[in-house]
């Protein structure tokens, strides 16, 4: 291997980041810094993971329009529609009890996963034909399990880290990419918050399994 010549490549990848770094705008870092503590609270299982993620898809949608991620700003769209109603689904109450557990998709409900996910990507591919969008097949995919991840939370499913594992490990480098590294390091932090969320969630899902 020529020692030389990969050190200098690495050189130039570090600058061209930080040289990216050093233009990420404060709007990013608001929106990084929400989304963190949204993925944060959900692992909690709290329900401001809600409003804490409003608030950084609504400036993503501004964000991903200005970049041509227009898969990207559609799914923040559905993102913002699907944390109302995931905010009303896990507030729901009997006795001022919360009566949403953690719970695994069935046989049918996996089922309709991979349609939803297969669907999504086909779609999403299918109308991106028609925008400016540089890397349409990567915004399909990261877009199609991210609509799926955010069904799969919304219903408190223990599937949903991994859908956003998925996403999360596709969008570190799309993001980068783009010229986005705040938005892409953020994605990195997300896919470690996303494994420990799996694990947080199957650990209290076989706890309620063995009291009950």
């Amino acid at each position: 291997m020529d020692y030389k010549f990969y050190y200098c490549g690495v050189n130039e990848l570090t600058d061209v980041f930080l040289n990216q770094l050093h233009q990420a705008t404060f709007l990013e870092a608001i929106a990084v810094f929400f989304g963190l503590v949204s993925v944060w609270l959900a692992k909690k299982e709290h329900i401001l993971v809600y409003p804490t993620g409003i608030v950084s898809v609504i400036i993503y949608i501004w964000i991903t329009y200005q970049y041509q991620l227009y898969g990207d700003m559609g799914v923040n769209t559905y993102y913002l529609v699907m944390s109302i109603y995931g905010w009303y689904f896990w507030t729901r109450t009997v006795d001022n009890q919360f009566q949403v557990p953690i719970t695994k998709n069935n046989h049918k409900e996996n089922l309709i996963t991979c349609t939803l996910a297969v669907t999504s990507f086909l779609i999403i591919r299918f109308a991106l034909n028609f925008t400016d969008s540089v890397v349409p097949t990567w915004d399909a995919l990261t877009t199609a399990t991210a609509v799926t991840g955010m069904w799969l939370m919304a219903r408190k499913k223990l599937e949903n880290w991994i859908a956003w594992i998925i996403t999360d490990l596709i969008s570190i480098p799309l993001y980068l990419y783009k010229g986005l590294p705040l938005t892409g390091c953020q994605f990195l932090i997300f896919t470690i918050l996303a494994t420990w969320g799996y694990f947080t969630w199957k650990k209290q899902l076989e706890l309620r399994e063995s009291q009950s």
